[in-house]
């Protein structure tokens, strides 16, 4: 992989996060003005996530098409987006470790374990942190895991072995 591939894999993940976060509030502007149109914002987002209003932010008197936790891991991913150039630059990213993963992975974890199990009630705000923080995470999984299939994906129509840049057997160089 080389950057110019990194980069236009960033780029379209990029624009494609902030239009999926642009959806979710402009469920509750449209409200009014296009109630199709949020009704029907709602309704993708609907097998996505609960959105039960008590656990929402609220824009103009009404949720957005998410709740707090979910609205914070798209928000998160947003971020994590941005801060990708910077911590690895656009060349091919290495997922992070699984140690890692597991600290970023321990507030949200312990925040909806303990809602679950009746513990506690998070408030929305302490919903969308945790969120937030495990959703900057997933970009640097996300684009190792696309940029990586693409790599497989490349070496197999050339008739190599993914990942070793070896022909498999059986395959020529004539693509015969």
């Amino acid at each position: 992989m080389n950057r110019k591939d990194v980069f236009s894999v960033w780029i379209f993940t990029f624009g494609a996060a902030l239009v999926w976060n642009a959806a979710l509030f402009a469920a509750p502007a449209l409200r009014l003005r296009l109630p199709w149109a949020s009704g029907l914002i709602y309704a993708v987002f609907e097998p996505l996530c609960h959105q039960l209003p008590d656990r929402c932010v609220h824009l103009d008197g009404f949720p957005v098409a998410v709740c707090g936790r979910c609205l914070g891991v798209y928000l998160g991913f947003v971020a994590g987006l941005v801060i990708f150039p910077f911590r690895r630059g656009f060349v091919k990213p290495a997922p992070p470790s699984v140690p890692a993963f597991l600290f970023v992975s321990l507030p949200i974890g312990l925040d909806v374990a303990g809602n679950v199990l009746h513990l506690w009630t998070s408030p929305i705000e302490l919903r969308l942190a945790t969120g937030a923080l495990w959703g900057a995470l997933l970009p640097f999984y996300w684009l190792a895991g696309i940029l990586g299939a693409a790599e497989d994906l490349r070496s197999r129509r050339r008739g190599e072995s993914p990942g070793s840049g070896r022909k498999l057997p059986g395959k020529d160089s004539s693509g015969a």
